[in-house]
């Protein structure tokens, strides 16, 4: 089959304090969990049976302990890897001194599963295929679990019972005899050696062909993808980007993971390790915009019916959820693992949960706004919740809260909060304008206007001719003030947003079109230590720069981005400004949300140029 364009060429795997590269990963998944593949042949992590569960897998956190799925040549040399064409299917080639093998990795789908469904489509089951091109192979596979587990002859194949996770029955199939968690394959050209590792149910009355679930998984990908809609830069990132914010989907409920991930550090040696395996309703807000616009309206339409159930269940806005619209973990420690390149500690859970962000409000009314626009109808029962967030908006910016960037110092008043109470009073308003909807409808539209106003004037700074973080001034600069021309608070080409757009390029310039999200010594965050280039910021960048008419300039940087991604189209949280390393959870849903968002953004802007019509933000 042919590869696509994106892709490796071959080299030797590297290792940088036993760890892989970030950038050298590949991400597989099924809608309900996802696994990174390494090019030696490894799978460093994979929790099981969904995105939020402990890691049966997780030597990317601590190499030696952690866990692995190896299956290679020995005697390794040189490794490269693609993907099969839209889809979700991972080839790594891994060539030895003797010979080359062909590693086909995916967590499989059902025969003729459609994609598009708001339902589960996985069968809870790993096929790994490997088939010698050239020479011969002496094939290891490891199947070691974190914690190490028992093993028994079941089904024509072996039972595993990871000692961490007594719950989790494993089942392993092979089309050769496979007697234990480790052993070797003598393999010469054209033979193949194919594995399948099952949870759940186990299918030891079905036919062992993983061929033929290869083939299936591929061709649900590719009827997937036949709903994609784009004619702009950097096409096929773009389409690898909707791939992958489909891997961090959970196809069953709507869902979106902030990353697949939990923990890796920004910076290397750092202690800023969080757990990103959970929903964030901004988040599903920014995905919602992107992917509607290249064609996946169900996606769309599935993280919106989730952000409202979700709202509706808790009785209340909470900034994230666990994949069932329930709360979040308490955040916890664990000291056994020391961490990815050593970075301790590492965490599962995520103590920001009950952190005060009042975007929550915003995020919550437009996501609904959005829903309402595809022909839904107002419930009583939402819009009375809907009516309740718009009126606790109204005063909630006045509070001090934690922010977009989930600080873990004091509150204070943040521009880009109080900007999505704006958000929240203007979406209601429109709302109730549409449907004919009782409730302070007069009211929130002259709110959501004082409060425009008022932001452009007290969160100004003269002196650095700025607007602000806070709105007290000071002149403290964020990245989130880039947001506003998108979240439709502030037109992009006003003076003041122009002139914050060139402060924000100046002031938090990382160096070759990188930015941070603000500068620690301004705006302390409660944490020690720095962080790399926040990816997303970037893209935010281009789109002010597109909404401004400079569509050269915006390219440009449009395509410097593009250029980070990794080999096989794949982008973290962070970026180091010096040596380009991936740094934070990866991938990340944010950082593909802006390659689309800003792709689409250009594309409609180069549009409009060639029929005359003047610039501005795709909304």
């Amino acid at each position: 089959m042919k590869a696509s364009g994106l892709g490796t060429p071959f080299r030797p795997p590297r290792r940088r304090d036993g760890y892989l590269p970030l950038e050298d990963l590949g991400l597989i998944g099924d809608g309900a969990t996802a696994a990174l593949v390494g090019p030696d042949g490894s799978i460093p992590w994979l929790c099981l049976p969904r995105f939020d569960s402990e890691p049966v897998f997780c030597g990317l956190l601590d190499h030696a302990r952690g866990g692995h799925f190896t299956m290679a040549p020995q005697d390794l040399t040189e490794a490269r890897q693609h993907y099969e064409p839209d889809t979700g299917v991972l080839v790594t080639e891994m060539r030895c001194a003797t010979g080359l093998v062909r590693l086909t990795d995916a967590l499989v789908v059902r025969s003729g599963a459609d994609l598009t469904d708001d339902a589960p489509a996985g069968r809870g089951e790993l096929v790994r295929s490997a088939v010698v091109l050239d020479g011969h192979v002496r094939l290891r596979v490891d199947l070691e679990p974190r914690g190490g587990g028992r093993t028994r002859e079941l089904f024509s194949g072996l039972e595993l019972r990871p000692a961490r996770r007594p719950d989790l029955r494993l089942h392993l199939r092979s089309n050769r005899p496979v007697t234990g968690a480790h052993s070797v394959h003598d393999l010469t050209q054209g033979e193949r050696l194919d594995v399948v590792l099952s949870w759940g149910r186990f299918h030891r009355h079905h036919r062992f062909d993983a061929d033929a679930m290869l083939r299936d998984t591929a061709d649900a990908w590719r009827r997937w993808m036949k709903h994609f809609a784009y004619a702009g830069p950097e096409e096929e990132l773009v389409r690898r980007s909707a791939i992958t914010l489909k891997l961090c989907d959970d196809w069953a409920s709507g869902a979106l993971v902030a990353a697949p991930t939990s923990s890796l550090p920004a910076p290397i040696g750092g202690i800023r390790n969080w757990d990103y395996r959970y929903a964030w309703i901004r988040d599903a807000a920014f995905a919602v915009f992107a992917l509607r616009r290249i064609g996946f309206g169900s996606e769309a339409d599935a993280f919106l019916g989730w952000v409202l159930d979700a709202f509706e269940q808790s009785h209340g806005p909470r900034i994230m959820y666990d994949l069932d619209g329930l709360p979040v973990p308490d955040e916890v420690r664990d000291p056994e693992l020391e961490g990815y390149r050593g970075s301790a500690p590492v965490r599962w859970g995520n103590g920001a949960t009950d952190q005060r962000q009042h975007d929550v409000y915003g995020e919550i009314l437009d996501c609904a706004a959005q829903w309402l626009r595809t022909g839904r109808e107002v419930q009583p029962a939402l819009w009375g919740g809907l009516a309740r967030l718009a009126d606790s908006a109204e005063q909630a910016w006045r509070q001090p809260d934690q922010g977009i960037w989930e600080v873990r110092s004091e509150g204070r008043t943040f521009t880009y909060s109080a900007a999505m109470c704006q958000v929240a009073l203007d979406r209601a308003a429109t709302i109730g304008e549409q449907f004919g909807l009782p409730g302070g409808v007069a009211h929130w539209r002259e709110s959501a206007e004082r409060l425009r106003r008022h932001i452009l004037e007290q969160s100004w700074d003269e002196d650095a001719r700025t607007l602000s973080a806070h709105l007290d001034g000071g002149g403290a600069l964020d990245a989130s003030l880039l947001a506003l021309p998108l979240r439709e608070v502030v037109p992009a080409d006003h003076p003041r947003m122009v002139a914050t757009c060139a402060a924000v390029a100046e002031r938090l310039s990382a160096g070759g079109g990188l930015l941070h999200r603000y500068l620690h010594e301004e705006s302390p965050d409660g944490l020690a230590g720095d962080e790399g280039a926040f990816v997303l910021c970037s893209f935010w960048l281009v789109d002010n720069l597109t909404a401004q008419g400079r569509v050269d300039e915006a390219e440009e940087l449009y395509a410097s981005l593009c250029a980070r991604a990794s080999p096989l189209g794949l982008l973290s949280e962070q970026i180091h400004p010096s040596t380009g390393e991936f740094m934070g959870n990866f991938p990340q849903a944010f950082s593909h949300i802006g390659i689309i968002a800003s792709g689409v953004n250009l594309a409609r802007a180069r549009e409009r140029t060639r029929s005359g019509a003047r610039p501005g933000v795709v909304s």
